[in-house]
C-alpha cells in the first residue's frame, strides 16, 4: 500500500475504529500468526447463517495459510449490523491489511466503505455475494442457477399438484444481491407453472421472520391450501417448516432450501424438507483465498479468475463462478457426506435411525 495514502485515510478513520477493534475476532478466533508477510482481513456478515463461522471462516484461514505461510489473517463478523461492518472496514485500514475478503451485510450501504478501503490502496475481494464499489475480484456461485435448481426441484416434488398448485415464496434479504439472483432464477422456472399466492422478502435471512410470515400465510390461505414452499435458504426453510408443523399442516408440502446445513439434512431425511442446494465450501474458499493472497502480493488475478463479472458501477472484474448442486434424500451420501461436510453419524440422530436406514445412510 502507498504509505502516504494509508496515512491519510487512517487519520480520517481512526476515531471510528475503536469499537470495531473489539468486534474483530469476537467469537471468530483472530489468527495473528506473528508473520511478517501480507495481512489479509476476512469480514463475514452474520452469525445467523451457520456456514460463515463453521465452514467459510476456517476454510479461508486454512487455505490462506497454505498459500502464504507468513500471511496473517484478521477476522471479524458483523453480526448482521451494517454500521459494525463499516467500522470493521475502517479498522482494516488502520491495521494496515494488504487485502480484504468481504461478505457484505448490505452491498449498497457498504459501498462508501468499500470505496474508502480501495482509496487506501487495499484490494477488496467480494466473497459469495457481489459487493458494490470498486472491488478487485469476486468469487461465488451462479445465483440464478441456485434459484433454477430450487424451482425445478419444487416442481418435481409437487408432482400431480403442480397444475393449479399454490406456493408460498420465502425469499431472502432484499439487501443481499444474491437473494435477488436466487429469486430471479426461481421465478424463471416457476412462473406460469404454479400460482404464487404469497411472497415475502425476509430481512436478515431471519428464521424467526420466516416462521412469522409462514404462519400469516397459513392463516390467510388455510391449512391444506399450500402445495409447495420456495425457501431461499435452509434458515428460511427451518422457519417455514416449524410454522407448518405448529399449525398442524399434514402432510407437509415440499420445501426447498440452500446451504446444506446439518439441520436441513436432518429435515430432508425426516421428510420435512425436500431439498437443499449444496455450494461446495471448499472450492469457494480456495478460490477466495487464492484471489486474496494474489491481491495482497500485488499479483494479477487473471491467472486465477477465468470469468468476468460486471459490477454496479459498470466495471468488469476478474471472477470465479462455481456450480451449485441440488441435494435430496437420495443424494446426501454422494454429495455432502462424500465431501466430508457432514458425517452420517452427525446427520443420523437416534430419532432418525429408521429414516436413515430407509435412505441408505448406514
Amino acid at each position: 500500500m502507498k504509505a502516504w495514502v494509508r496515512g491519510a485515510v487512517i487519520a480520517v478513520t481512526a476515531a471510528s475504529t475503536v469499537a470495531a477493534f473489539a468486534a474483530c475476532g469476537q467469537g471468530a478466533g483472530n489468527d495473528s500468526g506473528g508473520g511478517s508477510g501480507p495481512k489479509i482481513g476476512v469480514l463475514l456478515p452474520d452469525a445467523t447463517t451457520a456456514r460463515w463461522e463453521t465452514q467459510d471462516r476456517p476454510l479461508l484461514e486454512r487455505k490462506i495459510k497454505e498459500l502464504c505461510d507468513d500471511c496473517t489473517v484478521e477476522n471479524a463478523n458483523a453480526k448482521g449490523d451494517v454500521a459494525l461492518q463499516q467500522a470493521q472496514m475502517n479498522s482494516m485500514i488502520t491495521e494496515g491489511v494488504d487485502a480484504v475478503v468481504l461478505v457484505a451485510v448490505d452491498a449498497r450501504s457498504l459501498r462508501p466503505a468499500v470505496r474508502k478501503v480501495a482509496e487506501a490502496d487495499i484490494p477488496v475481494i467480494a466473497y459469495d455475494r457481489l459487493a458494490q464499489g470498486p472491488i478487485s475480484g469476486y468469487v461465488s456461485f451462479d445465483g440464478e442457477e441456485v434459484g433454477r435448481l430450487q424451482g425445478r426441484a419444487l416442481l418435481k416434488a409437487m408432482g400431480d399438484t403442480v397444475s393449479g398448485g399454490r406456493i408460498v415464496m420465502m425469499n431472502g434479504d432484499p439487501s443481499d444481491p444474491n437473494a435477488m439472483s436466487f429469486k430471479k432464477g426461481a421465478l424463471s422456472v416457476l412462473d406460469g407453472k404454479v400460482e404464487i399466492t404469497k411472497a415475502y422478502d425476509t430481512r436478515d435471512w431471519s428464521t424467526e421472520i420466516a416462521h412469522m410470515n409462514m404462519s400469516g400465510a397459513i392463516s390467510a390461505l388455510g391449512v391444506g391450501n399450500i402445495q409447495g414452499v420456495y425457501a431461499a435458504n435452509d434458515g428460511l426453510a427451518a422457519g417455514s417448516v416449524s410454522a407448518l408443523k405448529a399449525n398442524k399442516v399434514n402432510p407437509l408440502p415440499p420445501v426447498t432450501g440452500q446451504d446444506a446445513e446439518l439441520g436441513a439434512l436432518r429435515r430432508i431425511v425426516a421428510g420435512e424438507q425436500y431439498m437443499t442446494v449444496y455450494k461446495p465450501f471448499g472450492p469457494e474458499a480456495s478460490a477466495g483465498a487464492a484471489l486474496a493472497v494474489a491481491a495482497a502480493r500485488g499479483e494479477s488475478l487473471d491467472r486465477i479468475a477465468k470469468d468476468k463479472v460486471r459490477t454496479s458501477s459498470g466495471n468488469t472484474v476478474p471472477a470465479v463462478l462455481l456450480t451449485p448442486v441440488s441435494v435430496t434424500v437420495d443424494t446426501i451420501k454422494d454429495t455432502v457426506v462424500k465431501d466430508g461436510v457432514h458425517t452420517i453419524q452427525q446427520i443420523c440422530t437416534p430419532q432418525l435411525d429408521a429414516a436413515c436406514t430407509k435412505a441408505g445412510l448406514t
